[in-house]
């Protein structure tokens, strides 16, 4: 199999997660399943704990809510596929570690740091990388300041990825659309 990157775009619920899974079950050997998730209540906690249980036992799981280059360069797990799950909540962990008055060149700095980062250690890689991430400048205008910095965050991260993809797909009730 040779590497990829592949970038998994779609709504809350759309199907990006499920289709990575699949994607990496049927295709792949050795799975680093890097998660971004945080355990903040008890509905994410539930959550967690449900995906936990959907993956396979033999796949290797990263717990890296910050600085997730960094955790992923570090892994001593062998793989021949990485999927990182998600973007969009390292993102959203990148905004709430900023200060209130952050501006948003100072946020859009921040995000883009990382993803640089990420895509350095994944063009290091050998193995074929899965980023599943929301493509949230679809919807309505945030009312709010924070929900207007994490929606341009997340959208030039997701153009930087796409930029550098080999792959990406929006997923749509499923239904995965090829992009590129």
């Amino acid at each position: 199999m040779a590497k990829r990157l592949i970038l998994l775009l779609g709504g809350a619920r759309s199907g990006k997660s499920r289709y990575a899974e699949t994607w990496a079950r049927e295709q792949a050997e050795n799975v680093l399943f890097v998660a971004t998730a945080q355990a903040r209540d008890a509905d994410m906690r539930a959550r967690i704990a449900q995906h936990r249980e959907s993956r396979p036992s033999h796949w290797h799981t990263l717990e890296a809510p910050h600085n997730t280059a960094k955790h992923i360069a570090t892994s001593t797990a062998k793989h021949d596929t990485l999927i990182l799950d998600c973007i969009t909540l390292m993102t959203s962990n990148i905004l709430l570690n900023l200060p209130e008055s952050a501006a948003q060149e100072d946020a859009n700095a921040a995000v883009l740091h990382e993803v640089d980062r990420l895509l350095e250690v994944q063009s290091l890689s050998s193995a074929t990388w899965l980023l599943v991430s929301n493509e949230v400048g679809m919807g309505v205008v945030p009312p709010t300041r924070l929900g207007n910095l994490y929606r341009d965050m997340l959208g030039r991260a997701n153009q930087r990825f796409a930029a550098a993809a080999d792959e990406v797909l929006l997923l749509v009730a499923g239904i995965p659309w090829r992009l590129k």
